[in-house]
């Protein structure tokens, strides 16, 4: 029978880190394969190891590559990842299949806390989560991120949900799971592009000093389950709400008309603000997925500490 550590690659220096008490933040794949276009891809994910390393963390991009899962991946893996463009999204639901055969799956937000919570990486960044989708009443349509933030005992810096999504709802749907939701220096739950949302987080802490503590705390207790933390988009880099929410609509209103549905809903809207902003949202989307990265690496720097 094969053991956790035949699927489960962790790089050398990720396990150095681990072994020894020291800062390490994991990092998402999907964001490399399907959030940015080539070679824009690669720059977004080489600059968020870099941030996390300048704040004195070891970055953990997390990918399943030739049916294995990697816990800190090579130059040449990241390369890998931003120049093909076929690999499937893996999420929980994926990673039995792709091992099985054997193939590449780069991880969602749900798949990359998994496989951290795993390795033992306590601290996640990524850009936004997924949640509940508009009219998700209806539909039923909601991330496999949510129910993962309710399971898995990893820490998910980000900016809030994507602002494609139904923000109200997912932070219902995330109260009803327990999930609790800590705000960095804001009270407001970021709208992504925005710093505000309309919706509230949990708790305000100030420091990413406050942060570890709580998630000391929450360890201590054996609380199971993730904690959300949400870091509104530097304020130089804020889109106009009423310019962002315009274009999201005209999005949505496409994706309907043309019947697209699930999985293939989120980057179809994407590709459409990007070309609907003349690419201001990608740029502001690099700038929060890189402030998101340089508070994980400070939170786990904390933690280390503790």
């Amino acid at each position: 029978m094969k053991t956790l550590e035949q699927y489960l690659s962790v790089s050398e220096e990720v396990s150095e880190a681990l072994t020894h008490g020291r800062p390490v933040v994991a990092l998402e794949s999907t964001i490399i394969s399907h959030g940015f276009q080539y070679p824009e891809n690669l720059e977004c994910a080489r600059l968020c190891e870099k941030n996390i390393r300048d704040c004195g963390a070891v970055p953990a991009t997390i990918a399943i590559l030739g049916g294995k899962v990697k816990v800190g991946l090579s130059d040449e893996e990241i390369i890998y990842l931003a120049e093909t463009r076929d690999i499937p999204k893996c999420s929980r639901r994926d990673a039995a299949p792709l091992l099985a055969a054997g193939k590449d799956g780069a991880t969602t937000v749900a798949a990359t806390m998994l496989f951290a919570g795993l390795a033992g990486v306590k601290v996640f960044a990524t850009g936004g989560i997924g949640g509940v989708h508009r009219r998700g009443n209806e539909t039923f349509d909601i991330s496999a991120d949510l129910q993962e933030l309710a399971k898995t005992d990893v820490a998910v810096v980000c900016a809030g949900a994507k602002s494609i999504l139904d923000i109200p709802l997912t932070r219902e749907y995330l109260e009803t799971l327990g999930v609790t939701v800590l705000g960095f220096c804001s009270d407001d739950f970021p709208g992504f592009y925005t710093r505000a949302s309309g919706a509230k987080v949990d708790y305000r802490l100030d420091t990413p000093a406050q942060i570890a503590k709580v998630l000391k705390v929450k360890a201590d207790l054996g609380l199971g389950g993730g904690m959300l933390i949400t870091n509104p988009i530097p304020q130089e880099d804020e889109m106009d709400p009423a310019f962002i929410a315009a274009k999201i609509e005209d999005s949505l209103a496409m994706a309907q008309a043309l019947g697209i549905k699930g999985k293939a809903v989120t980057p179809f809207l994407l590709e459409k603000l990007h070309t609907g902003t003349g690419g201001k949202s990608v740029a502001a989307n690099k700038a929060l997925v890189w402030n998101n990265a340089r508070l994980a690496a400070k939170i786990a720097l904390e933690l280390s500490k503790l």
